[in-house]
């Protein structure tokens, strides 16, 4: 029986010895590193890093053992057994792109997350859902039931005991309350233009400036509305030949893709939090 695998992710104050520290630990327990990476903000004094290894301990001694390292560097750290599939809560209104895209991506083992259920304001994409065997769970909401549709929401994610939440097209903004509760567990996508287009008929306005590039981000979700810290972001040119319907169709394949990338690498771990900011360590 092979070893069992795990991601250790931390990040510490900046200082010498932290990678030497970590392998020598791990090296101390007879795992062997299968992959390494890590980068130092300069301009925030914090070192990151990400290692993912095989291991003959089970994940309690192994999470002890980190645990009695951490007070010597001032360190945060997570640990995950790689066999551990996410779990993932998708949100969605009417548009069907994103959560189609991860359903199929999903179901072709193109992503390694488990998707539990998804929740949507409108019941238009119970089908699509249920044809996965995949929870759906209608919650509709106005402002004078948001608190109580939210609360609704949390419930939901302590049943199924949900490591991420996904805004696949949500058209709905969080309450600040709920943010903070799904702070650095939630992700969200929007298109980006170059220039910003807001509001009603965001391709309309972009083919009235005859932009050249659209766009989309992927962020974690914040109070602040689409300016949570960015995991990615994709482009795509275009030109004056381009419709609005061309600009709203290559800019719903932009946002999938974008999506896909963030989802896959925060259950990969590869996405840590630096402030309003992330470090990234794609392969």
């Amino acid at each position: 029986m092979s070893p069992a695998e795990y991601v250790l992710t931390l990040s510490c104050p900046d200082r010498p010895g932290v990678v030497a520290a970590v392998s020598g630990l791990l090296a101390g327990h007879g795992c062997n590193i299968i992959e390494s990476q890590q980068f130092g903000d300069r301009d925030e004094q914090r070192f990151f890093m990400r290692v993912q290894f095989a291991a003959p301990l089970g994940e309690d001694e192994l999470r002890a053992a980190f645990a009695a390292l951490a007070p010597d560097f001032g360190m945060e750290f997570e640990l995950r057994d790689t066999a551990r599939k996410p779990r993932v809560l998708i949100m969605v209104s009417r548009f069907d792109h994103c959560l189609n895209d991860l359903l199929y991506r999903v179901r072709k083992k193109a992503l390694d997350i488990e998707i539990v259920a998804v929740v949507s304001n409108h019941p238009d994409l119970r089908p699509l859902t249920q044809s996965y065997g995949i929870d759906y769970h209608h919650l509709p909401v106005t402002p004078a039931t948001k608190a109580k549709q939210e609360a609704e929401v949390l419930t939901l994610v302590e049943h199924y005991q949900v490591d991420l939440v996904v805004l696949a097209r949500y058209m709905q903004v969080l309450s600040e309350d709920l943010c903070a509760k799904l702070a650095g567990r939630a992700i969200n996508i929007h298109h980006s233009f170059l220039p910003s287009f807001k509001g009603a008929k965001p391709y309309h306005q972009a083919h009235n400036r005859g932009v050249k590039l659209i766009g989309a981000t992927a962020h974690y979700v914040t109070s602040d509305l689409d300016e949570g810290p960015i995991i990615e972001q994709e482009v795509a040119r275009v030109n004056h030949s381009h419709s609005p319907e061309d600009l709203a169709a290559i800019g719903r394949d932009v946002e999938c893709v974008t999506l896909a990338r963030a989802v896959r690498w925060h259950a990969e771990q590869r996405v840590l939090l630096d402030g309003h900011k992330t470090v990234v360590f794609p392969r």
